[in-house]
C-alpha cells in the first residue's frame, strides 16, 4: 500500500474511533465550558484537559524522538498575527456557543440523526471555503499581512531554547511542565475520578491526535509523494468535504477528508448500535438562524485561528505553539462570552 493511501485510511480509522467515542461520550469543548461555568459541572472539561495531556505528551515524545517534525505543520511557522489568531478565535468560540457545539460535534451529531447539525456542518464549510479562497479571503490575507510579526522562538521549547537550554531539555521541560498541571487540573475533581468512561475519552482522543501526527509525520513522509503534517482538525477538512463531494473529479482525497468522513460513520454506526439514532430538527426559524450565524461565525474565525477547538485546542497545542496558545485563548474568551455576561446567547423560548 502506497503511504498516501496508508495516510487516507488510517485518517478514516481515526475518524471512526474519534466519532464513536464523541458520541458515548459526550466531548465537547463548548459542553465542558457549558458544564463548568454554568451548570457546576465540572467532569466534561476535566475530559478535555486530559486530552490535551495526553496529546501534548504523547506528540512530543513522538517530535523528541525524531519520529515526527512537528515544524511542518501550520502550527509552528516562524510568522504568524496574535491579532488575527485571537480574533478568529473569539468568533469561532461565540459561534460554537450559537450552534450548540463545534464543527467537530456537529458531525458527532448529524450521526446520530440531528439534521440541525446538518445545516451547521453545510453552512460552516461554506463559510470556511470563503474565507480560505473565496469572497472573504482577500480581507482576511489584508489583515494578516498588515499584522503579522516573525518571532525567534514561536513554541514553549524554543522560548526556553534561547535561554541556552538544550533542544531536547526545553522540550522535555515544558511538555513535563504543562502536563503536569493538566493532569493535576484533571484529577484533583472527585467526581471526575469516579468517572472512567470520561477518563478513558480523555486518553483515547489525546491518542488519537498523537496518532494523526504519527500517521502524516511517518507513514505518510515519503519524498517522492509527501503528505501535509497534520492531525485532527475540523474547519478546512469540513470544507475540503463538501468541495470534494461536489467537485470529486480531479481532487484527490487526503487525510482530512477520510477523517471527517470517518467521524459521522463511527458516530453513526455508534448511534445504531446503542440505539441513540433519532431524527432531530429545529424548533422555530428563529432557531435555525441563530445556528446557521454561529455556523458562519465559526467557518470564518476557524480559518482566520488556523483551527478550531480541537485543531487548535488539541492538535494546535499539542505542538506547544505560542500562537495555538493565542488563538485557544480566544476560543475560551468567546465561547465564555457566548455562556455568561452582557453578551451571553439567551436560551430559545419553547412555544
Amino acid at each position: 500500500m502506497e503511504s498516501t493511501q496508508l495516510v487516507i485510511l488510517a485518517g478514516l480509522v481515526i475518524g471512526l474511533i474519534y466519532g464513536a467515542v464523541g458520541l458515548l461520550s459526550g466531548f465537547c469543548l463548548m459542553s465542558s465550558m457549558r458544564g463548568f461555568l454554568a451548570e457546576g459541572d465540572g467532569r466534561l472539561v476535566r475530559t478535555y484537559a486530559l486530552a490535551i495531556a495526553v496529546a501534548i505528551g504523547v506528540s512530543q515524545f513522538l517530535a523528541g524522538y525524531g519520529m515526527v517534525d512537528l515544524g511542518k505543520s501550520i502550527y509552528l511557522q516562524p510568522t504568524f498575527s496574535v491579532p488575527v489568531l485571537f480574533l478568529g478565535g473569539l468568533l469561532f468560540g461565540y459561534g460554537m456557543v450559537l450552534s450548540n457545539g463545534c464543527g467537530s460535534r456537529a458531525l458527532v451529531l448529524l450521526g446520530r440523526g440531528n439534521l440541525r447539525s446538518f445545516v451547521v456542518v453545510i453552512v460552516l464549510g461554506i463559510a470556511a471555503q470563503m474565507t480560505l479562497k473565496g469572497l472573504i479571503a482577500p480581507a482576511r490575507i489584508a489583515l494578516v499581512q498588515a499584522s503579522q510579526t516573525t518571532v525567534n522562538g514561536n513554541s514553549l521549547p524554543s522560548l526556553l531554547a534561547t535561554l541556552g537550554v538544550a533542544e531536547a531539555v526545553s522540550r522535555a521541560l515544558a511538555a513535563a511542565a504543562v502536563v503536569l498541571a493538566l493532569v493535576l487540573f484533571a484529577f484533583a475533581h472527585p467526581a471526575f475520578r469516579r468517572a472512567p468512561g470520561q477518563i478513558a475519552a480523555g486518553v483515547i482522543v489525546g491518542l488519537l491526535v498523537a496518532g494523526g501526527w504519527y500517521v502524516t509525520g511517518y507513514l505518510g513522509a515519503d519524498d517522492f509523494n509527501p503528505v501535509p503534517v497534520t492531525s485532527l482538525t475540523f474547519v478546512a477538512p469540513i470544507a475540503d468535504s463538501l468541495q470534494y463531494a461536489m467537485l470529486s473529479t480531479g481532487l484527490t482525497l487526503n487525510f482530512g477528508i477520510a477523517t471527517v468522513a470517518g467521524v459521522f460513520t463511527g458516530s453513526l454506526a455508534a448511534a445504531l448500535a446503542t440505539g441513540r439514532f433519532k431524527l432531530e430538527g429545529y424548533s422555530s426559524p428563529r432557531h435555525m438562524l441563530r445556528s446557521g450565524s454561529g455556523a458562519a461565525l465559526m467557518g470564518i474565525g476557524g480559518v482566520m485561528a488556523f483551527g478550531c477547538s480541537i485543531g487548535q485546542g488539541l492538535t494546535g497545542l499539542s505542538t506547544l505553539a505560542l500562537g495555538s496558545f493565542v488563538a485557544v485563548a480566544g476560543i475560551l474568551l468567546g465561547t465564555a462570552a457566548g455562556l455568561r455576561g452582557r453578551l451571553r446567547v439567551q436560551p430559545l423560548a419553547v412555544a
